[in-house]
């Protein structure tokens, strides 16, 4: 078994003090137990023995001494290292492992905080002053009023939970819903609700609080599915003109406008001209043409009574003249 200078140094310093140990030990047994014994040159023997084991003990302490402070350097002076024990130092080679350094390669990952830009949206929350004007609220805002922070949903269930949350959404979407819980509110105190789209305000609404003091709630914005333009969206709640909360989502991909635009494209409608061309109605006519009711003029033109004249057509009585000869 291979062993380097330093193992064998600790090694001999460990055996020497042990030894140092043992022999001390026994010295002073030695010496208690001489003089026990009644004859003399047995108890001088037994004491002088107890001596030499406390003056070995002595001996290898000071050894174990030498041994533990200059044994290393003197050895080395005699058996210089070899080109091995350069090779111990590969533990440099973890000072490689400051190759996971590379790892901060996850700082590259900070560029995903291109939707963190989001902030330079609106970096300081502020209340618009043409927003400032609608207010009408006169209770003071309580401080210690707190929100819950937003989060958004497709819709709301009947626990007030957003419905499919997440923080992006992709086209069609219909409308999108941000829920919240409160506490330490004050009815009557004005609050406002902003909505923005890369920096630009979209909707807003500002009432006072009707909501009481605390409980959850939720906003919406329901714009129509062709409004729902690809990029990052934020909603800011004040309390007066401090703002509270802010919360931000991202919506991916194209709004959904393939339905409004077949009814102009596909005109099947005006070439087909079904209704206008048939004009069974107009052509048809069957009303005006069947006036029967004018041109049946039974009643003038049937001139039965007037047009017969029988009475004065038929003179049997005056013709018959056969009585005059």
């Amino acid at each position: 078994m291979d062993i380097d200078i330093r193992s064998g140094l600790l090694a001999a310093v460990f055996l020497a003090g042990l030894g140092a140990i043992i022999l001390l030990v026994g010295g002073v047994h030695s010496i208690r137990q001489g003089y026990k014994v009644l004859y003399f040159r047995l108890r001088q023997e037994r004491v002088a023995s107890g001596w030499r084991n406390i003056g070995l003990a002595i001996v290898l302490s000071g050894l174990a001494f030498i041994l533990i402070n200059w044994g290393e350097p003197v050895a080395y002076t005699y058996f210089p290292p070899s080109p091995t024990i350069t090779l111990s130092p590969t533990p440099s080679i973890s000072p490689t492992i400051t190759l996971s350094p590379t790892i901060t390669l996850t700082a590259t990952i900070t560029d995903t905080p291109s939707v963190t830009d989001t902030p330079t949206i609106t970096p300081t929350p502020f209340i618009p002053a043409a927003i400032e004007a609608d207010f009408i609220a006169e209770v003071t805002p309580n401080p210690d009023a707190i929100f819950s922070p937003l989060t958004f949903g497709r819709g709301i269930d009947n626990d007030y939970q957003a419905v499919n949350p997440g923080p992006i959404f992709s086209n069609p979407i219909r409308r999108i819903v941000a829920v919240y819980s409160y506490d330490k509110m004050q009815d009557g105190v004005q609050w406002s609700v902003l909505w923005y789209r890369n920096g630009e305000l979209l909707h807003y609404e500002t009432a006072p609080w009707s909501g009481g003091t605390g409980g959850y709630g939720f906003v919406e914005f329901d714009p129509g599915e062709a409004a729902w333009l690809p990029g990052d969206y934020e909603v800011q709640v004040f309390i007066g003109l401090e703002w509270i909360v802010v919360g931000r989502f991202v919506v991916e991909g194209e709004p959904n406008t393939a339905t409004p635009t077949p009814a102009p494209s596909a005109t099947n409608p005006p070439p087909a001209t079904q209704i206008p061309s048939p004009t069974r109605f107009p052509s048809a006519t069957p009303q005006p043409t069947l006036t029967r009711v004018p041109s049946n003029t039974a009643g003038p033109t049937s001139t039965r009574f007037p047009s017969r004249t029988p009475l004065p057509t038929d003179t049997k009585w005056p013709t018959v003249t056969p009585v005059s000869p």
